[in-house]
């Protein structure tokens, strides 16, 4: 029996546990047709958390209402791989570099270089080809009654400038009361941004999705259901292990549920040994795909705030903190607020900060002095 369990970044779960109100909202605004909120709209929460895998449901909900679906990742050059998709076509070149040219004079020492430039063939207006091209699309499809889904991961790797001429042709498609859907993704402090450029207010008025954990008690359930119906069997104590040690985390309940189902091999029945075994193995799994690119993109600063926290065994006092850093509390209060935006940390209660992730506690115990040691500068 295949594994049931899908940890991989982007890959979809046979089950998306606890985001039903999620998928069903999103199907009422396909079936309630052009107009309906839920036709533009965002993704936001921690790393982890789920974002893709929703994206992912949308696009097969989009599918089996017979619409067509785009999904792009918002890195470099993601605008002209939407036109591309959209008409079937290469996008032609847009600017060719020319080469260098030296002449050298016969007889002297003197010899003359010259560039013979740069022949730029940008087109005219970004916003209108893609439009245009959404435009083109829409036009065959609602014929049949059909619409276009677009759906943009990742926008915290986005060119400002090509996502405003998306928004702008989106805006404009909209407007013009076309059968299309848009929602994009990203990391809370990065969609953010986003929403607060000027010339992307627009998208302010996104319908928003913020993910966040899931209920222990719909965790459990939800082990129960898989592990069963795909072939094995697991005792309530085992379930219970199982789920606790989620934390309600999104990519922790697939990468326990992943271990506990391989170390269990020929067996039927998930024992609890296997599964201390397995909640280990997911741990360790957690620190290096999500713990560790966390604490790399953050600042020296920051890096030290979250090592202070990680002496508490839980929700850390602020003022604490500050004294921990040497520094005074406004300063130390500058990281805190940056933590908090990056959906690093949360205040639980005033004057009180705590991880948003799961084990990250005990990551940094094991490989604080690691990372310490390999900070940036501010």
């Amino acid at each position: 029996m295949a594994n049931p369990f899908k940890p991989t970044a982007g890959m979809t779960p046979p089950v998306l546990i606890g985001r039903e109100d999620d998928l069903e909202e999103f199907e009422m605004a396909l079936d309630n047709g052009v107009g309906d909120l839920g036709r533009l709209a965002y993704v936001t929460g921690p790393r982890g958390i789920g974002k893709t895998a929703l994206l992912n449901a949308y696009g097969d909900i989009a599918r089996d209402r017979k619409w067509d679906v785009i999904d792009e990742t918002a890195d470099q050059g993601f605008l002209d791989r939407l036109v591309e998709a959209l008409t079937d076509t290469k996008t032609k070149v847009r600017s060719v570099e020319l080469p260098t040219v030296r002449l050298d004079l016969g007889g002297t020492p003197v010899g003359l270089s010259t560039s013979l430039g740069r022949i730029s063939l940008e087109p005219t207006q970004r916003a209108l080809t893609f439009r245009r091209a959404a435009g083109q699309r829409l036009d065959v499809l609602e014929k049949k009654n059909r619409g276009l889904l677009i759906t943009l991961d990742e926008v915290q790797a986005s060119d400002i400038t090509e996502l405003r001429a998306l928004a702008t042709g989106m805006q404009h498609l909209i407007r013009e009361r076309r059968n299309v859907a848009f929602v994009f993704a990203g990391l809370p402090s990065m969609v953010e941004d986003v929403l607060n450029d000027n010339v992307l207010t627009f998208l302010r008025r996104a319908n928003r999705t913020v993910l966040s954990h899931i209920p222990i008690p719909e965790v459990h359930h939800a082990f129960r259901t898989i592990i069963t119906t795909n072939g094995k069997q697991a005792s309530d104590e085992v379930l219970d292990a199982l789920s606790a040690s989620t934390r309600g985390y999104p990519f922790m309940i697939q990468l326990v549920g992943y271990w506990a189902w391989a170390y269990t091999k020929g067996s039927n029945v998930i024992t609890l040994e296997t599964t201390q075994k397995a909640i280990r193995r997911a741990q360790r799994g957690l620190g290096d795909m999500v713990h560790a690119p966390e604490i790399d993109g953050l600042s020296s600063m920051q890096k030290e705030y979250l090592l202070a926290m990680s002496q508490d065994d839980g929700p850390s006092a602020t003022a604490e903190i500050a004294k921990r850093l040497d520094r005074d509390i406004h300063y130390a209060n500058v990281y805190r607020t940056q933590l908090i935006k990056e959906d690093v940390i949360y205040s639980p209660a005033w004057g009180q900060v705590d991880f948003k992730l799961p084990y990250m506690r005990d990551y940094l115990r094991e490989h604080g002095a690691y990372h310490f040691l390999h900070s940036g500068t501010e």
